[in-house]
């Protein structure tokens, strides 16, 4: 088979290895993973190929990604800008706190463009609009004459991505076990007027991309948090376990019954609509085949507790508009217990900020909620209760 299409991705995790490769590679594109990480890029230097395995309730799939090659930016990054030159499309699933750190190779790469199309940029993340944070990052970077000419280099497309990768099973190396269900939903309209969009099958296309990224955020992401934090407290192993606990799964609940309303009222989805996508989500995450590790899906709780996330990005809007965000604040309360975890960075820094700062600026620094907006006094309540304890 002849490969004349080319994927750059940034990042070689599970979700790189698992979604945005199989997904490049079943659409005949030749994809370039570019890490940091030597382990990763030596593995896949190494091998031709890894399997990737889908499981759903009907069993499993497994086949086969090759046809990839690795790049080590640490190492090569003027060959990562080559790659990027003379690409189709470059991605990347490396966390939205690293955007700013794979931002300068797509600039050098946009400058020294090759080909005679705009390059693609989207960014798989799980963030709002995580594409024009990144787009930020690398116009910081871009000479002004390429800035006046963008639209002739790149095309920049935000996305939103759904597809759980659980806890992988022990010494699987560059194998992937990933849920069966996806969506990949990408804005068509940078790709008019001389665009390109990338062919890719299974991305979805549409005109406004805002509802579906505040329905998964405010849906998917927002359950599979509330789950994951009350289940740590609940010193419980998996989110399949939570939700198969009655008290737990009825919070859980509760938490998306309030994004539902505001999903609802804001994007003129109709209620039985948004009914059978929440009754589809908590399907997915109650599945026992998936065994998704509650530290897992806890991890990195200031971002999930900042501004545009899961929990205040929907209970700010709630509040404002008069309505009921009592379940939302819960698992508010939890994430902020989920302290000095093991293996998680951030959860270490929420300890250290609890301890040194006045609920007030906790609020102010972590949340992004002033004084005198709805929420703000609520979560101050919040935020004491969990210092008192701590």
């Amino acid at each position: 088979m002849t490969y004349e299409k080319k994927a750059v991705h940034f990042g070689g995790g599970n979700i790189g290895r698992g979604f945005v490769a199989e997904f490049f590679h079943n659409s005949g594109y030749e994809v370039v993973f570019v890490d940091v990480m030597d382990s990763i890029i030596e593995a896949l230097q190494k091998t031709h190929s890894y399997t990737v395995t889908e499981i759903g309730d009907d069993g499993e799939r497994k086949f086969t990604i090759d046809h990839y090659r690795a790049i080590n930016s640490k190492h090569e990054m003027d060959k990562v800008i080559e790659e990027i030159a003379t690409a189709d499309v470059v991605t990347c699933a490396v966390g939205p706190n690293v955007l700013k750190f794979v931002a300068e190779p797509v600039a050098k790469a946009i400058e020294a463009r090759k080909l005679d199309y705009p390059l693609a940029v989207i960014a798989c993340e799980n963030a709002i609009n995580a594409t024009t944070t990144w787009r930020g990052f690398i116009e910081g970077k871009l000479s002004e004459e390429t800035k006046k000419n963008i639209d002739s280099k790149a095309r920049f497309a935000n996305s939103a991505i759904d597809r759980i990768v659980p806890q992988q099973p022990p010494n699987c190396g560059l194998d992937v076990t990933i849920e069966k269900f996806y969506e990949w939903c990408v804005e068509v309209k940078p790709f008019e007027n001389g665009g390109r969009k990338p062919d890719v099958k299974g991305i979805h296309y549409v005109g406004d991309l805002e509802p579906y990224i505040e329905r998964k955020l405010f849906t998917v992401n927002t359950s599979h948090a509330t789950a994951a934090y009350y289940g740590h407290q609940a010193k419980l192993t998996y989110i399949h376990e939570v939700l198969h606990n009655k008290k737990l799964h009825d919070i859980v609940r509760d938490a998306v019954k309030e994004t539902a309303h505001l999903i609802i009222n804001k994007h003129s989805v109709t209620i039985e609509e948004q009914n059978e996508y929440v009754e589809q989500i908590i399907e997915r995450i109650s599945n026992p085949i998936l065994k998704d590790n509650v530290e897992r899906v806890g991890r990195a709780p200031l971002r999930k507790l900042s501004r545009k996330e899961r929990f205040i990005g929907p209970a700010a809007q709630l509040a404002e508009n008069g309505e009921k965000v009592d379940a939302l604040l819960g698992a508010i309360e939890q994430a902020y217990r989920f302290q000095n975890v093991e293996g998680d960075d951030e959860s270490v820094e929420l300890a250290k900020i609890l301890k040194e700062h006045s609920a007030e600026e906790v609020v102010h620094k972590v949340n992004g909620i002033e004084k005198g907006q709805p929420l703000f006094d609520r979560l101050v309540e919040i935020v004491k209760k969990v210092q008192e304890s701590s």
